[in-house]
């Protein structure tokens, strides 16, 4: 798998370069050309995942995604997840730390493509800036994605949730719909390494309305945490429960 794994760090990473070197010169895209656009970043990782390392992606409760918009709370592992909603719909919408938009062109990008950058040192008018830009792109039917985390944490535990989530919920009418995830068992965080195995992705039942935000965040960790947990559990289990990625895009994209 050493080899393996050069081999996929150098493709990842040499066609997001790529990505990032030549993405200004589509800027005069429209926005929802150019989140295809940045998309192919993302289908070809996903490509790399399955066929060079091997990693079979299953998917579990897709009967929980509503019909509609919705913010994705997703626990957050391995620079993977960051590919994964670009790869079911090119639409989604990220929350993202400010300190990204100093890759060079990246904020670029990400003000075209409609995501959005929050600051989390910026106080209260940060935190207002994110629900303004947020209730805007569901209002334009697009799913959010945020990682309640801020950043990747290993298998095993929790890392520090964060209020944002609480006041996208609290601040609009979107659904809340938890994920679970066991990526980090194979493309961990930090390292060069890659394994295979069967990655599992578990959409669970959206949050119930009208909790006041403690509640509310206390629920959301206990619900990703416990099922993550058991997701971790299944890593030397048969290969199985695997519906198709066309399925799931069906599932997961508003109508």
């Amino acid at each position: 798998m050493i080899l393996r794994a050069l081999i996929f760090n150098i493709l990842f990473f040499g066609q997001a370069a790529l990505t990032l070197l030549f993405g200004w010169a589509f800027l005069w895209m429209s926005m929802a050309n150019y989140r295809r656009y940045i998309a192919l970043w993302a289908h070809f990782a996903n490509f790399l995942v399955r066929r060079l390392l091997g990693v079979q992606v299953a998917f579990r409760g897709t009967e929980n995604i509503p019909d509609e918009a919705v913010i994705y709370a997703c626990k957050h592992q391995s620079a993977w997840d960051t590919t994964l909603f670009l790869w079911l719909d090119a639409d989604n919408a990220y929350v993202m730390k400010a300190s990204l938009g100093r890759i060079p062109f990246w904020s670029w990008y990400v003000q075209h493509c409609g995501h959005i950058l929050i600051d989390r040192s910026g106080g209260a008018g940060a935190m207002r800036d994110m629900i303004r830009k947020a209730n805007a792109i569901l209002a334009d039917n697009r799913s959010i994605v945020i990682f309640p985390e801020g950043t990747r944490t290993p298998p095993g535990g929790p890392g520090k949730y964060h209020p944002g989530i609480a006041a996208l919920y609290t601040q609009s009418d979107a659904k809340v719909v938890p994920i679970a995830l066991n990526s980090g068992l194979f493309w961990p965080r930090q390292s060069f390494r890659k394994y295979k195995g069967r990655l599992i992705v578990e959409f669970l039942p959206p949050m119930p309305d009208g909790l006041k935000s403690r509640e509310f965040m206390t629920q959301l960790q206990d619900r990703i945490e416990t099922a993550t947990r058991l997701l971790e559990s299944e890593f030397d289990q048969p290969a199985g429960d695997k519906s198709g990625k066309a399925s799931l895009q069906s599932a997961h994209k508003p109508k």
